[in-house]
C-alpha cells in the first residue's frame, strides 16, 4: 500500500498519512546493528571454511539473533513478518546464495579456486556487507510500501 496524504478542507489543513492496517504508524525501522547479525550469518559458510573454530561463534550469533528478535524487537514482529513474507526478501536470499556459488564458480573457471584463508575471509566480508546493505534497503522499501515514515 502506498502512502496517501489526505488534507482536510476548511480552516484545518493538516496532512495525515494512512498506513497499512494492523501496523503501528509510529513504528521505527530496525536498527542497522540488527542487520549485522544477519551479515555474520550470511558470511558463516566462508568464516567456518576459513577457520572451523569459528563455528561456535556463528552458532552463538544465531542464538543471540533469535533471542533479540523475540525479546528486544518483539514490538516489531509485524515488520519482521512483513519483510519475511515479502517476495523481495526471498529474491535477496536467493540472490545471495547465487552470488556465493557464482563467485566460487567464477574462481573455479579461472583456475584460481578460493582455497586460502584470506580468500574466504574476503568473500565473507563481501557476503556480510551485501547481506546488511540489501536487508537495510529492503526495510526502507517495506516502510514505504506500508506507509510508515521511519522517524
Amino acid at each position: 500500500m502506498s502512502t496517501v496524504a489526505i488534507t482536510a478542507t476548511g480552516t484545518d489543513t493538516q496532512a495525515q498519512t494512512l498506513t497499512a492496517p494492523g501496523i503501528d504508524p509510529t513504528m521505527r525501522p530496525l536498527p542497522i546493528w540488527y542487520f549485522g547479525f544477519e551479515g555474520v550469518l550470511g558470511a558463516a559458510y566462508d568464516l567456518c571454511h576459513a577457520n572451523p573454530e569459528l563455528l561456535p561463534l556463528v552458532i552463538g550469533v544465531a542464538a543471540l539473533n533469535m533471542a533479540i528478535s523475540f525479546t528486544v524487537l518483539g514490538k516489531r514482529r509485524k515488520l519482521i513478518r512483513a519483510m519475511l513474507k515479502n517476495s523481495r526478501t526471498r529474491v535477496i536470499a536467493i540472490g545471495l546464495v547465487a552470488l556465493r556459488f557464482g563467485v566460487h564458480l567464477l574462481f573455479g573457471l579461472l583456475g584460481t579456486a578460493l582455497a586460502g584463508t584470506t580468500g574466504h575471509y574476503a568473500l565473507a566480508a563481501l557476503m556480510s556487507a551485501s547481506t546488511v546493505a540489501m536487508l537495510w534497503f529492503d526495510q526502507r522499501i517495506t516502510f514505504r510500501a506500508l506507509g510508515l515514515t521511519g522517524h
